[in-house]
């Protein structure tokens, strides 16, 4: 178990799916995720099968976000590992909307920059974002992601093509930030 300030990372277990589905049945959950339609558990649980292997091949590391006491209120993870480049893209999702805009989210993103930069030996990571996406693109500035360019018309969403921002953070600026 990783502990940040506000939150720990823990495995995902089998037993958070029917949490995902709930989560994920949300529009407003849902609405910057890769995803556009809310997932049955059937779905969730292939999902699951299918990250077993690709954690079992060091691909990816997903992680349950808890609160420190205990209640499970997102996932986070570094997805498309590169061990030769040393980079992977982040991804995160709270799905207890009563959590949002309160620091366990920035918390979560810190937590797991610290594993990918001193345990993974990391050089980037980076994310993509959607630009209407005002509260995930503060939390990624207050971590110390940088714009690096826009991927234009990139998703379809709300019956509309979308821009989207590519970020990221270098091991050195991280490094600088815990000075």
């Amino acid at each position: 178990m990783l502990r940040g300030e506000k939150v720990r990372l823990r495995p995902i277990e089998r037993e958070d799916l029917p949490r995902f589905v709930r989560w994920f049945g949300d529009p407003e959950v849902r609405r910057h995720l890769s995803f556009y339609l809310p997932p049955s558990l059937a779905q969730e649980e292939r999902w699951f099968e299918r990250l077993q292997e690709r954690l079992a091949r060091n691909e990816d590391l997903v992680l349950a976000i808890e609160t420190l006491e205990g209640v499970h209120i997102g996932n986070i993870g570094l997805h498309r590992i590169n061990w030769k480049d040393r980079n992977a893209e982040l991804g995160i999702a709270i799905g207890e909307k009563e959590y949002w805009d309160q620091g366990y989210g920035t918390d979560a993103i810190r937590t797991l920059l610290r594993v990918a930069f001193e345990e993974m030996n990391l050089h980037r990571v980076q994310l993509r974002v959607d630009v209407d996406n005002l509260r995930g693109i503060r939390c990624y500035e207050k971590c110390g992601f940088r714009r690096e360019g826009t991927l234009r018309d990139m998703v379809f969403r709300e019956g509309a093509y979308r821009d989207q921002l590519i970020m990221s953070i270098l091991r050195s600026e991280w490094e600088e930030q815990q000075r």
